[in-house]
Formats: structure tokens, sequence, C-alpha cells
């Protein structure tokens, strides 16, 4: 039988088929950073910094990267990390 903390943590209900909060933004946080660090070097990152919120069924992304010895534009690949969070989060409820 679910708590009252259960519920106040975002967790799902046990007959509901939709992720968890805490899943949402976990999943959409690690498919960013996976993208930043795929395409470009750990030494080359002098600051990551991935937030993501999701509240009443809306995601926020915000990926803020700073790495200016980085071979490549460091602004597209921000864009396409919280992109691939966005998709990874769609991923979830298909």
């Amino acid at each position: 039988m679910p708590t009252d903390d259960a519920a106040a943590d975002g967790d799902a209900d046990p007959g509901s088929e939709d992720p968890s909060d805490e899943a949402v933004v976990q999943t959409a946080a690690e498919a960013a950073e996976n993208v930043v660090f795929s395409r470009l070097d750990r030494s080359a990152v002098d600051d990551l910094d991935v937030t993501v919120t999701f509240e009443d069924g809306i995601l926020e992304v915000d990926v803020y990267l700073n790495a200016p010895e980085a071979s490549g534009d460091p602004d597209r690949v921000a864009d396409d990390a919280a992109l691939a969070a966005r998709g990874a989060v769609d991923d979830l409820f298909a």
C-alpha cells in the first residue's frame, strides 16, 4: 500500500504505467550528459550544468556547457544534448 511519502516524492501509483517524475528527470539528465561526453573529451569540458525539471507533465531541460578548448561547437553540443534529453523522455512514455 502506498504511503504519503511515496506520493510526495512524485512516485507513480503502483497501477500506473507512467514513469515517476524522478525517473523522467534522471533519464533526461543522463541522456544529455551522454551526448556531451560522447562528442567532447572530458578534459575539454570546464563546466557542465544540466538542469531538468518535470512538473505537471511539463519537461524543461537547460544545458550549460563551458568548453572553450573543445574542438567543435559547444553551443551545438549543448543544444543537441537538450534535444537528446527530451527524446529520451519521449521514449519513456512511448
